[in-house]
């Protein structure tokens, strides 16, 4: 993609994948010696363009090699626009090189969820933002698309069938709900945990190899600005009465597993007043006063529910007007 201005692309196909060893770089395209015919990763970008020219696409675009990814500015900017671009595509290929074509549909079903595609970061953008996603297996042999098979992929990854059929948008759905789709997805550095979700929440941040875990802290204080939406703080710890109190914002995705059935109440807002820095999070809103054995704790509604249920966590005072989250391996719902 060259240029400032992409709102004018020409029809074109995207490649999804997970990579292996020995892919093909920008610069291994580059060299004039051309070894990278020889590299495993060339018969993958090779088999995508011969099968996009067959569909009758001039362009394709490959994250291997159309990325420089030893020039930061264009990396940061490519992943924060990668959205974008999947979404823009006419066509997105998913090639997952460890599955051979099931004859039945029990064995298909069952094969692709031992697929490493279905779990990895990347890949849940890429398999969200196209229209159209067409599947295939190590052979190239292509075995459905993302309506067809949306039963089987929403029974694997738990993203809604509504969504995947475009009869629903992103937003109609909590970040709860949303985070809750990566907490079985890993990435290869910890701060692409936080990068691959960047297109799902629609916002965007500066990259910064090296920061580790703080990258996710970065990205939920981003998407709570952004958005207002509460449910953010819905996560409970994977470790139950491990500690007391916790910060009020997650650690990782993994800690909303649970939270796919969050849905946020209609013409309800928390956003007034909300101001979000590294350090706290300030908001103007009520709270519910508890006492048990324990003491005096308090309930901050968040906006949310879960069947018939309000969500919200349980906060100790720490002072003055200050609190902090107490029980973090539990949520409070009334």
């Amino acid at each position: 993609f060259i240029g400032d201005d992409n709102s004018n692309l020409p029809p074109f196909a995207i490649l999804s994948h997970t990579w292996e060893d020995d892919e093909v770089s920008l610069q291994d395209l580059s060299d004039p010696t051309k070894k990278c015919i020889n590299q495993r990763g060339f018969f993958k970008i090779k088999s995508t363009c011969n099968l996009a020219a067959r569909h009758g696409f001039k362009y394709t675009w490959v994250d291997t090699c159309c990325i420089d990814k030893q020039a930061s500015a264009e990396l940061s900017e490519a992943i924060n626009s990668m959205f974008y671009w999947y979404e823009k595509a006419a066509v997105c290929y998913v090639y997952l090189s460890d599955l051979t074509a099931a004859e039945d549909d029990a064995n298909l079903e069952s094969a692709l969820r031992e697929c490493r595609w279905f779990g990895r970061g990347w890949t849940l953008q890429e398999l969200i933002a196209p229209a159209n996603v067409r599947f295939y297996d190590r052979n190239w042999t292509y075995i459905g698309d993302k309506s067809t098979l949306s039963e089987t992929i929403s029974s694997i990854t738990n993203i809604p069938v509504g969504l995947l059929r475009r009869e629903r948008q992103l937003s109609d759905f909590s970040v709860a709900c949303r985070m809750s789709w990566a907490a079985k997805r890993k990435t290869t550095r910890v701060e692409d945990m936080a990068y691959c979700l960047l297109g799902i929440f629609e916002v965007n941040m500066p990259l910064i190899y090296g920061e580790r875990e703080k990258a996710f802290s970065r990205l939920q204080q981003q998407v709570l600005q952004a958005t207002g939406d509460l449910s953010i703080l819905a996560w409970t710890n994977q470790h139950p009465a491990t500690r007391e109190y916790s910060a009020l914002l997650a650690e990782c995705p993994s800690q909303f597993a649970w939270c796919s059935g969050i849905q946020i109440k209609p013409h309800m807002s928390a956003s007034r007043g909300l101001r979000v820095t590294p350090l706290e999070i300030e908001l103007r809103t009520g709270l519910m006063n508890r006492f048990d054995g324990s003491g005096q704790w308090f309930v901050l509604d968040l906006f949310s529910s879960v069947g018939d249920n309000s969500v919200g966590v349980a906060l100790r005072r720490y002072r003055g007007s200050e609190y902090v989250r107490w029980r973090p391996d539990s949520l409070v719902l009334f």
